[in-house]
């Protein structure tokens, strides 16, 4: 199961750190915290993403094109082996001047 997210964007940008005789840069705390939230809102988007293209896949709407995708290659090799069966169903019919 996934673990609930701790900190929203919001609670991230309002943080407010105390401050100390030899405290953090506050500016550079700032910057950093900046690039915090940008990430955080893509990983969310990425998740959100993500959650729907499962919810898509399980509910089967796409599944038959994976289906058709992932047996192309079977079909190819059992078209071929039809095919040579034919061919020597044919020669065994109508003998080799046929299949010449």
């Amino acid at each position: 199961m996934a673990e609930r997210v701790q900190l929203t964007t919001k609670e991230i940008l309002e943080k407010d750190f105390k401050t100390a005789i030899r405290g953090y840069n506050q500016e550079e705390v700032d910057q950093f915290l900046d690039i915090v939230i940008q990430d955080y809102e893509a990983l969310q988007g990425e998740i959100e993403r993500l959650t729907e293209e499962n919810q898509r896949l399980k509910s089967g709407q796409n599944g038959n094109t994976r289906v058709r995708q992932s047996q192309q290659p079977a079909t190819a090799n059992v078209n071929y082996d039809v095919l040579k069966r034919l061919s020597n169903l044919e020669k065994a019919v109508f003998g080799k001047k046929y299949a010449d």
